[in-house]
């Protein structure tokens, strides 16, 4: 039954994102530029998160939006756990802002989705030329964070195992410092019923909880990410403990001492 589930949602993304696409695409043909596309790309989200809570049994649990920014123009760099291509799409979805992604620019050749999200307001960046993707990153990224767009990021680089940490890059703490923007670190357990790089899904409920903000003013990208680190790693093992080992008890010597 899971693999059946795991089929129809699957064939439901592939019909579904061809005519958001094309709509994207006609839209940028016609003039169409910044936001109005966004919400195109986010309708098509919302139809994958709504396919996964109806078909896969898979639904979203949210805590912590109230530590997100209030206001209209506040900037905001979110940096993300990243287990499964679940936040990827769920992100959009439930946040007040528009939101920009740096991807690799690979994905730019992925038909339809590929082509659609050129066509949007995000990073895509070359990995092999570090410097200047950097660069490009930092660029865009103030322009994009002065209308409004916050950024997205995974500071891991790539999709995770659960219950495993991977190397937390500073990037995103490098712009926000660059850029005087807070992060905003989020923690995802989407593992759960969405493993990295698997095809069949199971039902369950991936728990979505949103830090306080955390100022990048005068700070270090180094010394700030660890904080970011700290934070979504103990989050991680408070909302899905059964994926970390229990600490091992402290030896305790002859008569309590």
């Amino acid at each position: 039954m899971a693999l059946l589930r795991s089929v129809i949602h699957l064939l439901w993304m592939g019909i579904t994102v061809v005519p958001y696409a094309l709509a994207i695409m006609l839209g940028t043909l016609l003039g169409v530029r910044g936001v109005p596309l966004y919400r195109i790309a986010r309708a098509w989200l919302s139809l994958c998160i709504s396919g996964a809570r109806v078909v896969l049994g898979i639904r979203a649990e949210v805590t912590g939006m109230e530590n997100l920014p209030q206001g209209a123009n506040e900037g905001a760099i979110l940096l993300v756990k990243h287990q499964s291509t679940y936040e990827t799409f769920l992100m959009p979805v439930i946040m007040p802002h528009p939101l920009a992604y740096v991807f690799k620019k690979e994905l730019l050749h992925v038909p339809f989705f590929g082509w659609a999200i050129g066509r949007l307001d995000m990073i895509h960046i070359d990995r092999n030329q570090r410097t200047q993707a950097f660069h490009k990153v930092v660029q865009q990224g103030k322009d994009l964070l002065a209308k409004g767009i916050w950024i997205i990021m995974f500071p891991e680089g790539t999709r995770i195992e659960r219950g495993q940490k991977g190397n937390y890059k500073t990037g995103g703490t490098r712009l926000a410092i660059d850029t005087g923007a807070p992060v905003i670190p989020i923690a995802v357990t989407s593992a759960k019923v969405w493993p990295r790089k698997a095809f069949i899904k199971r039902p369950g409920v991936v728990d979505v909880s949103i830090g306080k903000p955390i100022s990048s003013v005068g700070r270090q990208p180094d010394e700030l990410m660890r904080e970011v680190e700290a934070w979504i790693e103990a989050e991680m093992r408070r909302l899905d403990p059964d994926a970390y080992p229990a600490p091992e008890a402290k030896a305790t010597a002859p008569g309590g001492k």
